[in-house]
């Protein structure tokens, strides 16, 4: 099984939207203050803490628009935070019970038969899982409740 990592949005991405920069439907990001429940950030992939000024954006996680490019709404930190590294799950995918994975190819379709809704211990090991499988080139973490878009997982570089 490949070695994994979280990956977040991109920093130069995250850092265009924390300066004002359009989002995918072509608006400025409309800026919210956090109650501190339920506003992940998909840059650090931590929860925005309580009263922290956040982004409100939409987003699609794809190179080009094509018919599997879903785009939908996701929070920011609005001040610059650090990307997530790293192979561990990260903090705000602790938030809740399960999440809906998705393997896509890389022309970055979906591969039917990949999508599941899978228990937050066993994130890692089913996107692992997944990405060990001919024509998988990444892999999507979303809501099982909602369908917004997470965070993306990679195989990790060779070291």
């Amino acid at each position: 099984m490949p070695e994994i990592r979280f990956t977040p949005i991109p920093t130069p991405q995250a850092r265009a939207l924390q300066a004002g920069g359009l989002d995918a439907h072509g608006q400025p990001p409309q800026r919210a203050v956090s109650d501190g429940m339920g506003n992940p950030c998909r840059h650090c992939l931590k929860m925005i803490p309580q009263s922290a000024a956040m982004l409100v954006l939409a987003h699609s996680p794809f190179g080009a628009r094509q018919p599997y490019a879903e785009t939908g709404p996701v929070f920011l930190c609005a001040d610059p935070c650090p990307p997530w590294q790293g192979a561990d799950v990260p903090p705000v995918l602790r938030s809740s019970p399960d999440y809906m994975l998705r393997g896509y190819d890389a022309s970055e379709r979906i591969v039917y038969g990949t999508g599941a809704v899978v228990p937050v211990a066993e994130l890692a090991a089913a996107a692992g899982r997944l990405l060990s499988e001919p024509g998988i080139a990444f892999v999507h973490i979303r809501s099982a409740r909602n369908g917004c878009f997470q965070c993306r997982v990679d195989r990790a570089a060779p070291a």
